[in-house]
Order: C-alpha cells, then sequence, then structure tokens
C-alpha cells in the first residue's frame, strides 16, 4: 500500500494512503470541547470521512470556524429533509433563504398540496431530527454513475434535480446517503448525524425557519429575532420569481440553452424599473416634508447605481435631487475612532463628524446655504474649496452609505424631513430544493469582478479582505435595516450566468497554497451549476454593469 505525509499542526506522520482525515483527530473536539465537523487539506474543505491520497497539510474545522459552520448549515439541511420525509412521506420540502442565524423553509404535505405547516406537525419533525442526531447515523459521500443518479431522482420525483443534471454530463455523480436518503453533494457534509446540534424549527407563516447557532457561541441557541422587512424582501422578489418563472438553477440554464435569455434579462430588469418607479412615487407623494433620502446596504448591493436611477426617476416625477455624500465628513486619521486591532476603524460611525454632518442639513432643511466639505484623502482630511449647496422646495439631498439607516447619523434631523431606503442582493434562486444560493456569494462575485476591473484588486486580496468587510456590515448595516422605509432587491435572477465568465479566470487564479483557496474552490464548484452567458443583452443603465462595466452611469 502506498505511504504519504500528513501534517498536522506542524506534527508530520506517515500514514497509509486511503486514511480518512477524521481518523487522524487526537479527539473528538477542540480545546475548547467544540466538536470537530470537518477540515482543511491543503487548504481545501473536506468532509471528516474524506480519504487521503496525496500529502497533506490537515487543519480539523468546527463550527466556531467559517468553513466549519457552512459544513453545519448545510448538514442540517440535509438533516432537515431526511426528516421531513421520514414524517411525512410524499412531501416536498424547499429551504428558500437566509433568515438571521437561520433559514427560511417552506413545506407542503403533499407535492401539490396546501402550503404551510402547523405546529404540532413542525414538532414531529423536529422530534425527527433529534432522534437522527441520537442515532448517530453515518452520512456517506459516494459516487454513482450518471444513470444511477437520473433513476432515483426520477423515482423520488425531484425535478429540480434532474433539471440541474440534465446540463451536466460526468460520469459520475457524487451524492450523500443517509439511512436511505439521497441528496445531491453541492459542498462537504458532516460525516455522521451526531455532530448536528444545536437547531431548533421555529414557525413562521406560511412556513418555518431552521434556527441555528452562531458560529461566535455554538454550543448555544440565541434567542429568535424576527426580521419583517428582509422577509418582506425575499416574498417580493419570489413572486417575481414566478412572474419569470425561475426558481431554481436548472430551469434557468434550460431558458440559456433555449436561446431566451434575452427576454429573460428585458423581464427581469423592468421588474427592477418598476419597483424603482414605485418608491419614486411614494417619496413624491411626500415631498413637500421629506428633504433628506437615506440610502443604505451592504457592499456590492449596488447602492450606487441604484441612488443614480433613482435620481431619474424622482427628476421625471419634478423633483431635483442633489447628493451629498458622508465621506466628505471624515474626521481624519488623527481622530478616527480605533478598532480593536489598534487601527483606525474606517467604517466606524465615528469616523463622521456627526456633529457638523447634522448641523449642515439642518442648515439646509431650512433655506440656509452651507460650504460643502471635500475629503482629500491623500492628505487624509477635510478641506473646503468655496463651493456653496442650498436647497429649494423641488430639491432632496440623497446620502448613500453603509450608515444611512443608523438613526445617530442624522440625530438632529426631524423624522419626517427622511426617508430611508435599504438595498441588498437578496437572490430567491436556489440550486435545489434543499440547497440555497447563499445571497452573500451574490455579493461577493460582484465585488471580486469590480475589484479586478476597476481596482486592479486580485482574486485573492478581495478574498482576503472579504471577513472584515463582512464583519463591518454585521456591526454597521444589518442590525438598521428594520429602520428602512422602502427596501429594493437589486439582485437579477439571471446574473450568476452572466457573471460566471467574468469571474471563475479570478478564482482560477488563487491556488492550493492560498489560504483563502477554500473560498475560492468553494466558489468556483458552485458556478459549475450554471450555464455561462453573454451580457450583450444587459441594458446599459443596468445595476450589474456597475460590476461589470459598460455603464452609461459614471462611478
Amino acid at each position: 500500500m502506498n505511504r504519504i505525509v500528513a501534517c498536522i499542526n506542524k506534527r508530520k506522520m506517515e500514514i497509509d494512503s486511503n486514511t480518512k482525515v477524521g481518523s487522524l483527530a487526537v479527539s473528538p473536539t477542540n480545546n475548547s470541547g467544540i466538536t470537530y465537523i470537518g477540515a482543511l487539506v491543503n487548504n481545501d474543505v473536506v468532509s471528516l470521512s474524506y480519504p487521503l491520497t496525496v500529502n497533506s497539510d490537515i487543519t480539523f474545522l468546527t463550527m466556531a470556524d467559517a468553513n466549519g459552520w457552512r459544513i453545519y448549515r448545510r448538514s442540517l439541511c440535509f438533516l432537515l429533509a431526511k426528516a421531513a420525509l421520514d414524517v411525512f412521506p410524499g412531501s416536498k420540502l424547499t429551504v428558500e433563504h437566509s433568515f438571521g442565524l437561520g433559514l427560511y423553509c417552506r413545506f407542503r404535505q403533499k407535492p401539490r398540496g396546501k402550503e404551510g405547516i402547523n405546529a404540532r406537525d413542525l414538532r414531529k419533525i423536529e422530534k425527527r431530527m433529534h432522534d437522527l442526531v441520537t442515532k448517530n447515523l453515518q452520512i456517506e459521500r459516494k459516487k454513482i454513475s450518471y444513470m444511477d443518479a437520473v433513476r432515483q431522482f426520477a423515482d423520488s420525483d425531484q425535478q429540480d434535480k434532474l433539471n440541474l443534471l440534465k446540463y451536466r454530463n460526468p460520469p459520475r455523480i457524487v451524492v450523500y446517503e443517509c439511512d436511505g436518503f439521497t441528496d445531491l453533494a453541492h459542498a462537504p457534509l458532516a460525516s455522521s448525524t451526531a455532530m448536528l446540534t444545536p437547531f431548533k424549527l421555529i414557525p413562521y407563516k406560511p412556513g418555518f425557519v431552521l434556527h441555528l447557532a452562531d458560529k461566535t457561541n455554538p454550543d448555544v441557541i440565541p434567542p429568535f429575532e424576527d426580521q419583517p422587512g428582509l422577509f418582506r424582501i425575499y416574498q417580493e422578489h419570489k413572486q417575481w420569481g414566478k412572474i419569470l418563472g425561475v426558481s431554481y438553477t436548472g430551469k434557468l440554464n434550460e431558458i440559456i440553452f433555449k436561446g431566451e435569455i434575452e427576454t429573460f434579462i428585458r423581464t427581469a430588469e423592468a421588474l427592477h424599473e418598476k419597483k424603482l418607479s414605485n418608491i419614486a412615487d411614494l417619496i413624491s407623494s411626500k415631498h413637500k416634508d421629506i428633504k433628506i433620502i437615506l440610502i443604505a446596504g451592504p457592499s456590492s448591493s449596488g447602492k450606487t447605481t441604484f441612488a443614480k436611477r433613482l435620481t431619474t426617476h424622482l427628476m421625471v416625477n419634478g423633483l431635483k435631487p442633489v447628493t451629498l455624500s458622508t465621506d466628505d465628513y471624515f474626521l481624519g486619521e488623527d481622530k478616527n475612532p480605533l478598532g480593536p486591532d489598534g487601527k483606525p476603524d474606517f467604517e466606524h460611525i465615528e469616523a463622521v463628524d456627526l456633529k457638523q454632518f447634522n448641523k449642515d442639513l439642518l442648515n439646509l432643511i431650512k433655506g440656509k446655504e452651507i460650504d460643502v466639505p471635500r475629503f482629500n484623502f491623500e492628505k487624509k482630511k477635510r478641506e473646503y474649496y468655496g463651493e456653496k449647496m442650498s436647497i429649494g422646495s423641488e430639491n432632496l439631498i440623497i446620502i448613500e452609505g453603509i450608515h444611512g439607516l443608523n438613526p445617530r447619523l442624522t440625530q438632529m434631523i426631524p423624522q419626517k424631513n427622511k426617508f430611508k431606503i435599504y438595498i441588498s442582493a437578496l437572490t430567491q434562486l436556489c440550486l435545489d430544493s434543499h440547497n440555497r444560493i447563499s445571497t452573500t456569494d451574490n455579493r461577493l462575485m460582484r465585488r471580486l469582478i469590480r475589484d479586478f476591473k476597476f481596482r486592479a484588486h486580485s482574486a485573492l486580496s478581495t478574498l482576503r479582505l472579504w471577513p472584515s468587510v463582512r464583519s463591518g456590515e454585521k456591526t454597521w448595516i444589518f442590525p438598521y435595516q428594520n429602520e428602512a422605509d422602502a427596501t429594493f432587491n437589486s439582485a437579477l435572477d439571471y446574473e450568476l450566468a452572466v457573471l460566471k465568465p467574468y469571474v471563475e479566470p479570478l478564482l482560477m487564479q488563487v491556488k492550493p497554497s492560498d489560504p483563502e483557496y477554500a473560498e475560492a474552490r468553494r466558489l468556483s464548484g458552485f458556478l459549475m451549476n450554471f450555464i455561462g452567458t453573454s451580457d450583450i443583452a444587459v441594458p446599459s443603465n443596468s445595476i450589474l454593469r456597475e460590476y461589470i462595466g459598460g455603464s452609461t452611469f459614471k462611478y
């Protein structure tokens, strides 16, 4: 038998080829008592049942690691799907979208029956999940022939998975199996049901929420926090999905294959245009009171293009928007608050001169003229060049930035004078019924392309910075999304097919020697589910043009 070298915590050992990586763990838990749920092998995320066949650097993962937490979340979706079928044979479960720490799910006891589930039946499914955890059943990764996979999913009436396979032709398909239940393998799962705790199922009409632990405290299920505004965004976009006739990736691939993508793109963009018009009409109906429009959202959600398109719609309604940038009110590095690492935290709200910003806004609302500052990023200080600003009855001030929904940013401005808009990119598209598409991945791929094309940043540098960006969003954006008077979902159901040809070559530049390789490989594997398509039909004013280029707007 061949021998290979495994390295764990700089300790090298010689082992037999095909040794399962989990067998090399000295203990099933780390020093904090948190269970290992997967591993990094040469910076690639794998299950603990993964057989080692080459010399390998190994790091074991727990739920406290970002990659380990993804394994936990995906595996619980697998466990939920099995439990639902065990309790209600022939039922239809759909894992739709993120909901705080958890995932919102829809359920039908019969494939074409009424949607919904009562609390008693939900408890039955939850109990079955706990029973499966107690039984410590193996979740096995297997390769089966393409034809066997097609037969299995046809026999179980899983059309969404058949549609995915329809536009792929590998000789073998990777699946996960557990006690008679089979699902497509999109990414590594836990090797045993015993690892899949804690969790909770919470009724949320018409479906329910699979509520999960936070990776910062993986042994505890935190209190459930309702997010009605976010839920409305998803439900609206789900209705758009019904209009477009696409809920799963396989259907999008079919549209591209049949040469119908241009019509699909036009319809998706028209839905955006209609929503923008509705928001502009709502603002215009209250323009006697509204003087300030605040636009906020996470990175690469399309805030800038949205603001420009909203300006056009407001002008159609006879209004004259002007812009004011919070960046120009930065205090400067010497007065900037520091982060936990002792370095200036430029995303902190107190990086903005809140007192001067509010004073200028109040003066503008009162009809007074102000001196407009410009922040000199080279000298890292605010400067004045004699530029003046004042507004009349037909003017509105548009302010776009990460702190737009934070009450502290405009704490001196009367509520009636403000209109707050939250922008995000919350795709309603799913790979299949049990495997959702992360909205964060949607934004990350937008940013990978934009950073490379317009900021000379490599994919590696963008991936390296992304955890810090996400941390800032959780602190300064997401807690205030319920403050919004209106929401706009910038996701476009066709965009991943358009982004694919742009982002795949960038991801290929990240190598196994890079710690970020796990993320690059995960995204590359995800994109394999899509047929790529040209951007020729994407309108020049589309939000997507902010990232791929060719926009009619200047940035």
